[in-house]
């Protein structure tokens, strides 16, 4: 482990050619509920690069979809920002009032929520939701905005948009709603798309063709897209960089060769390993056991301790700095400590890695 570096809390800020068009510096924010104050995220920096895709991956109550809440200043009245800066175009976001907040929502940074039935309004036709937004953001005429709409259908995949364009939501299927909600979000030209769980709601072989249509979109318009997800399978072929979390805290951050390749973390090592192996099917799947912790009492030390199956005793005292591993590659893990005593990969992981490997 001899050469592993500690840095700093901006260890996401990876020096890449292009140039970041957000960036998300120390931030922590939390929810006051009844039972007590929720440490929701935990000091996280990270940027978003122009044209990449990053995954945010991590189980139920992470922090990661709460993170997209905060960029998006859509957080809810019991929460509160009580560090950090997000960055983007020259304004601090943290900072904007509602009506300022007005002009960048929407417009320059687009969301795909995780239930398209839930995102469209029952009540109003298909046509008039997208023509809606196009009238509100861009001061459309409504005859252009109805030419726009029908543009936006068909570049999503909508068939016989003409007709579409005058039903109403239940008359799509799961898989057509959430390429309609895809077109809201594209509708005003964003240059930041977040996609919150889009895929969740939806079976394998619809899942396939929406993740599909994410990644010709951000080809074609050049995006930039932070995508929300609890199964790291799902971004394997998407992702430009990977970001881990767990209990708040970014505790892995790389590009996916470095996450899928040469994973560090054992949370890591966990969620790849429950990823079911279509080249081995009788390969037995990884499990986490216990449940994550409650963050009204944030554990001391690592808060992946009690569930890691080789912590150490300073995992109990003391939290990890960010090691780095390369140049792109960061975990925070006191494994990569030059002191600590060597582990391995559970020999499932290293079996699957060296499959991909070979198969490369």
């Amino acid at each position: 482990m001899v050469g592993r570096e500690l840095i700093s809390l901006d260890y996401a800020k990876v020096a890449l050619e292009s140039e970041a068009v957000l960036e998300v510096k120390n931030l922590s924010l939390s929810f006051r509920t009844h039972g007590g104050i929720v440490q929701a995220v935990r000091h996280i920096s990270f940027d978003l690069q122009k044209g990449e895709t990053l995954a945010i991956v991590g189980e139920s109550g992470s922090g990661k979809s709460v993170t997209t809440k905060a960029i998006m200043g859509i957080l809810p009245g019991n929460a509160s920002i009580d560090t950090g800066e997000i960055l983007y175009g020259g304004l601090n976001l943290v900072q904007l009032k509602e009506a300022e907040y007005h002009k960048i929502r929407g417009k320059r940074i687009g969301l795909i929520f995780q239930d398209p039935l839930s995102a469209l309004n029952p009540l109003m036709r298909i046509g008039d939701q997208i023509t809606e937004v196009l009238y509100l953001a861009l001061k459309m005429p409504s005859r252009q905005a109805k030419e726009r709409a029908l543009e936006l259908m068909t570049a999503v995949g909508i068939p016989d948009a003409e007709q579409r364009f005058y039903q109403y939501p239940f008359q799509f299927s799961g898989g057509m709603r959430q390429r309609i909600v895809i077109a809201i979000a594209i509708a005003s030209d964003p240059e930041i798309l977040i996609c919150d769980e889009p895929t969740t709601a939806l079976d394998v072989t619809v899942q396939a063709r929406i993740l599909e249509l994410i990644n010709n979109i951000k080809r074609e318009r050049n995006l930039s897209v932070i995508f929300i997800t609890h199964d790291l399978g799902v971004v394997a072929n998407m992702a430009d960089r990977v970001a881990v979390m767990y209990a708040g805290k970014i505790v892995e951050i790389g590009t996916s060769e470095d996450i899928f390749l040469t994973p560090e973390h054992p949370y890591t090592w966990a969620l790849l390993g429950s990823i079911p192996d279509l080249d081995s099917p009788k390969e037995r799947l990884l499990s986490i056991p216990g449940t994550p912790p409650n963050m009204i009492y944030p554990p001391v030390g690592d808060a992946f301790a009690l569930r890691n199956p080789y912590a150490m005793k300073i995992d109990a005292v003391a939290e990890p700095p960010m090691f780095q591993v390369s140049p792109t590659h960061y975990a925070a893990t006191w494994r990569l400590h030059p002191k600590a005593p060597p582990t391995q990969m559970p020999e499932v992981l290293q079996a699957r890695i060296s499959r991909m490997k070979a198969g490369a």
